[in-house]
């Protein structure tokens, strides 16, 4: 990087350590943050904060160590981590909507409108009534689905 000014290369060998120093010191942070939450939201952004804060790690790394090919392995871990928070996301809401149905509440969905002056492609909403089963059933405390969500 800095090959034709003495001092440069050592000033940016201190500037990766210490990002990384200070990315690992982050990744740790949102670590402690996922585990104890106190939401499920907050365990998710934590989650999220922490893909994005190890792909920073990664271009640093590739960087330093001069070595493309970590690029890619950045861009594949960017794909993995979006994968997973959207699989995570859909199980929260999943979980979210029997623990509604335990409780007895009503869950909308969209429906396609029952009126003949609605217009193509126009929905409405509507609210389905709990159904007896599913992930609420294997909750292992049926309090979980109160204010902690």
């Amino acid at each position: 990087m800095g090959n034709n000014i003495p001092g440069l290369e050592q000033a940016y060998h201190f500037l990766f350590v210490g990002a990384l120093v200070f990315l690992a010191a982050m990744v740790i942070l949102c670590l402690i943050r996922a585990i104890i939450g106190p939401r499920i939201a907050d365990r998710v952004v934590a989650v999220n904060m922490m893909g994005t804060m190890v792909m920073v790690i990664i271009a640093i790394l590739a960087l330093f160590l001069k070595e493309g090919y970590l690029v890619d392995i950045c861009l594949i871990y960017a794909m993995i981590s979006f994968l997973a928070v959207i699989i995570l996301t859909k199980v929260y809401m999943g979980v979210y909507a029997e623990c509604m149905q335990h409780k007895g509440g009503r869950i909308l969905r969209a429906v396609p409108p029952k009126s003949e002056s609605a217009q193509p492609g126009e929905v409405g909403i509507e609210g389905t009534e709990p159904e007896a089963g599913g992930i609420a059933d294997i909750l292992p405390d049926k309090k979980q689905c109160g204010e902690e969500m």
